[in-house]
């Protein structure tokens, strides 16, 4: 007679363990160490110069140079903005300005979507060794070309003339870049139905990948703007002359106008003036570049 089998006991099974409350005391102290304080910290850093710099274009010199830290003007007055408006030809800067960005920045886009179309739809030799170059440029500082952009203009004759200004930097390594990455990303059988149509390259450029293409080209476009409003060091070195200079140089003809300690409210109230108008615009567009970054981000 065989034995008996052992008895084996059944386990209970176990509870699962209580999941985690949302709004539990250490969910939010991890939500705002990982997150609100970084970004707090982030704000503030950006944020505090620009208001500490609206803040002294009101001021009188003797709220700003004085021992005594005062944080809020006593009133209002714009009278250092007028100051920093007769002082030097400011108009003639903001045109100058508004000129060198337009021409410039529309330029640049154009040259961008032209480059990243024939990299990515277009077939020719050494394509690869191309683009490798226009990364290689991504890496290279600015500062690096300014000797010979400058004899290269100068002996042109484009010494103080806004053609000077524009030209060197018509081409544009970051647009092109982000542009053919998000072209990459564009479903092939689209152009595919537009070429059994008998569309050429240039129809299917601007009638299929232009229109389907604006959060990425506006976001190329916006940080040209950007890049272009605020250039300063080649409009410095190739104008000497007030009717050519544009706005982030004209702050240093009125920095040496007013070079005492009284104009640290005009040159604030100067910086004011240039630095508003592109926030502005940078402020009521740059959901355009969250949603460019983000289509060529992944490549297919």
């Amino acid at each position: 007679m065989s034995a008996p089998a052992p008895v084996v006991e059944r386990e209970e099974p176990q509870q699962n363990a209580p999941l985690e409350r949302p709004l539990s005391k250490s969910n939010l102290v991890q939500t705002v160490a990982t997150g609100y304080v970084p970004l707090i910290i982030a704000t503030l850093v950006v944020f505090l110069p620009l208001l500490w710099m609206l803040l002294s274009s009101f001021k009188q010199p003797g709220e700003i140079v004085t021992m005594d830290l005062k944080i809020l003007p006593e009133s209002l007055n714009l009278q250092n903005y007028v100051t920093a408006m007769t002082t030097v030809p400011f108009a003639q800067f903001f045109a100058n300005s508004l000129i060198v960005t337009m021409v410039g920045s529309s330029v640049k886009v154009v040259l961008a979507i032209l480059t990243a179309y024939a990299l990515v739809f277009v077939r020719f030799p050494f394509k690869n060794v191309i683009f490798v170059l226009i990364l290689v440029a991504l890496m290279v500082p600015a500062q690096v070309s300014i000797l010979p952009n400058y004899i290269l203009i100068a002996g042109m004759g484009g010494k103080n003339t806004l053609w000077g200004i524009i030209l060197p930097g018509l081409g544009t390594a970051f647009g092109t870049f982000l542009l053919r990455q998000h072209f990459l990303t564009l479903p092939p059988s689209i152009l595919e139905a537009a070429e059994i149509d008998g569309a050429g390259h240039w129809r299917r450029l601007w009638q299929i990948i232009v229109p389907v293409s604006v959060p990425s080209i506006a976001t190329v476009a916006l940080v040209t703007v950007v890049s272009e409003w605020n250039d300063y060091i080649w409009p410095l070195i190739i104008t000497d002359r007030p009717e050519t200079m544009t706005l982030p140089v004209g702050l240093t003809l009125l920095q040496n106008s007013e070079s005492n300690g009284a104009g640290w409210g005009i040159l604030m109230a100067g910086a004011v003036l240039v630095i508003v108008p592109i926030l502005l615009v940078f402020a009521a567009l740059q959901r355009y570049i969250v949603a460019g970054l983000t289509q060529g981000s992944v490549t297919g």
